[in-house]
């Protein structure tokens, strides 16, 4: 029987020590057991989301035909604009490789990629079948996962799973925190260099950057601290995953300098390799039975 909360760290009076928090400066009331056994309740009626189309998304996903593509250098980022209506797909070509992946929608970048709210409508990582959302007052879903090869994968012994949307992304700013150091590859600087060749000033780009689906990474957290962590991705080259774009889209992804992040970030002491992004047109007959992109939330307060 479970009798506390794990063990972790937690500062009082300027000391830190370590040790069960429920044993910490405040003492637990006579009722704790019974205010622990309180039941989880899901805090979104997902049942009501549209449904997931299998017929038409595997449809679409028949013989479509290929317009472009984009090499993601190592420790590096590039954009690329996806049509409404078309597929694309992230793809490990050489070794084990992560990616932080952000979305706007092209025609307007003020509607952009809500991490939080995807991961409260859908779980803390994502696979085929669950829908990024775009942040309000837009909220409507902007690329739905069609593919995955990783999908195998599910949830591991120690919690972890696969296209995670908790991590924010490593960066220069947390980096020169907690090391001292100036570093200029992490994700997020990688992020705005890509937006930057795209026409913005460095200002305008980092404001647009924001929280990633991490693709490829393999994340959770302790069981015992609670605390996120990475290990070893199980990508390996040829793994893919799929999306079709629901609007217009503006995508930017860097391959994370931590590599497969089996040890370290934000710096160059892990072997990194490139990612490709190739946009896929699907048949004519396939466009022709789809409604068109979702309108944004109808609330009108």
């Amino acid at each position: 029987v479970r009798c506390c909360r794990p063990i972790a760290f937690f500062r009082r009076r300027g000391t830190r020590v370590k040790g069960p928090r429920v044993f910490s400066s405040v003492a637990e009331p006579p009722d704790a057991a019974s205010r622990r056994e309180a039941k989880p309740v899901v805090c979104y009626e997902v049942d009501l989301l549209p449904s997931f189309d299998v017929e038409f998304y595997e449809r679409a996903r028949q013989e479509p035909t290929k317009i472009a593509e984009v090499l993601v250098p190592p420790r590096d980022g590039k954009t690329f604009e996806v049509p409404a209506g078309h597929l694309f797909r992230i793809t490990s070509v050489e070794g084990p490789q992560v990616g932080d992946l952000n979305l706007w929608n092209s025609e307007n970048m003020k509607e952009k990629f809500y991490t939080s709210k995807t991961r409260q409508l859908h779980a803390t990582h994502l696979s085929r079948g669950d829908r990024l959302w775009s942040a309000m007052p837009y909220m409507r879903p902007m690329a739905t996962i069609t593919h995955d090869t990783l999908e195998w994968y599910g949830w591991d012994a120690d919690g972890a799973g696969v296209h995670d949307v908790i991590g924010s992304r490593c960066d220069p700013y947390t980096n020169s925190v907690l090391r001292g150091e100036q570093y200029d590859r992490c994700c997020h600087s990688n992020l705005i260099r890509s937006l930057v060749e795209k026409g913005l000033d460095v200002e305008e780009a980092e404001a647009a950057v924001h929280d990633v689906l991490n693709v490829f990474m393999c994340t959770g957290f302790t069981l015992d601290t609670h605390q996120y962590f990475m290990k070893a991705s199980p990508v390996r080259p040829g793994d893919h995953i799929e999306f079709f774009a629901e609007i217009p889209l503006l995508g930017a992804l860097s391959a994370c300098p931590g590599g497969d992040c089996s040890a370290t970030h934000s710096d160059d002491a892990t072997s990194c390799y490139p990612l490709l992004v190739e946009i896929y047109k699907p048949k004519d007959s396939v466009l022709e039975t789809w409604e068109g992109p979702p309108a944004p939330s109808s609330y009108n307060g």
